[in-house]
């Protein structure tokens, strides 16, 4: 079983390296083959390789959509993901906010609570009383970027083909500052990696196909195959500088799944139930929780962690750090 999960983090490893441009084109075969096998290596590993945290200064989130808890965990579709469980932290207890996703990206970003989530249900596009002046993790933070698969241009505010604004929080805070520098295209993330410009907080969206909202769980088992390597094998994840956490906007369509519903505390419905998994060097290989947790959560615990006053609900949310040794 580690033999084939070995395989497919190298394979992931393989794209990550040609993404970053460092591509192994112009090596020699044994100097390729030995570089292939060190970023395996690293990728297949990522977590429990330190005791101690150290002094993280870079929270990422990557974003997937509408899957819960059981359709991914222990799924065969999703080897990739499983994988992580295995190799990382796994938060097996951890609820969306509300549906449908709108109103989950906003409550993630700016801990509002349900009376103001109210303008974003349905979804919609910025504007009028789809926005708010309310201060987010954005603006918190010394430095910020959003990458966005397949948006056509920086700090877009409509949909357009597979990128969907929806799932692209930044645009819909009024007062946040740098969108047109910040709100970028998911391909200059492997350039910042590269050149050791990872910002403060990072906030990844996959395209609708990537993300599973359109596609299958298969295509987001391969995206993140193909594109979580490129973070793990950069300088500031092996220095222990920097924490990953991949998380679901909100479950699956089925339960009580309804527009509005109060998901955060709900144990009962399998549409407010979804995965979210912590990698960091020091979160131990295998480690799960079963504390409850939520998207303000998520909040509080990247605010606790870049030592950041807590916003909103995230004031009175359980954190992640000492479940997964952050």
């Amino acid at each position: 079983m580690m033999t084939g999960m070995r395989v497919r983090l190298a394979v992931g490893v393989m794209g990550a390296l040609a993404l970053a441009g460092g591509g192994l084109l112009g090596l020699g075969a044994g100097q390729a083959d030995a570089a292939a096998v060190a970023a395996a290596t690293s990728a297949s590993h990522p977590c429990g390789t330190e005791s101690k945290p150290g002094t993280i200064k870079h929270v990422i989130w990557i974003f997937m959509e509408n899957h819960s808890y059981s359709t991914i965990v222990g799924a065969s579709a999703a080897p990739y993901f499983n994988t992580l469980a295995r190799e990382c932290g796994l938060a097996t207890n951890y609820h969306n906010i509300t549906h449908p996703s709108l109103a989950n990206y906003i409550a993630a970003t700016s801990g509002l609570a349900y009376s103001s989530l109210a303008d974003f249900i349905p979804d919609c596009t910025p504007g009028g009383k789809c926005e708010t002046s309310a201060t987010s993790l954005f603006a918190q933070v010394g430095s910020w970027k959003s990458y966005e698969e397949t948006m056509p241009k920086a700090c877009y505010r409509s949909n357009s083909g597979n990128y969907a604004v929806r799932h692209n929080p930044a645009v819909y805070y009024t007062t946040l500052k740098g969108c047109s520098s910040d709100d970028v295209s998911y391909s200059q993330l492997a350039g910042n990696l590269a050149h050791n410009q990872l910002p403060e907080f990072s906030f990844i969206t996959p395209n609708l196909i990537d993300d599973m909202h359109n596609g299958t769980v298969a295509d987001g088992n391969s995206w993140l195959s193909k594109n979580l390597p490129t973070i793990l094998n950069s300088s500031e994840y092996e220095n222990g500088s920097t924490v990953v956490f991949i998380t679901f906007d909100e479950g699956s369509d089925v339960g009580n799944y309804g527009n509005g519903e109060h998901c955060a505390t709900n144990t009962s419905d399998v549409s407010c139930h979804i995965p979210t998994f912590i990698i960091s060097p020091s979160t131990k290989a295998g480690a799960r929780s079963g504390t409850l947790f939520n998207h303000y959560s998520l909040l509080a615990t990247t605010e606790q962690i870049l030592h950041l006053s807590k916003l909103g609900l995230a004031s009175s949310a359980s954190t992640m750090t000492s479940a997964f040794n952050l």
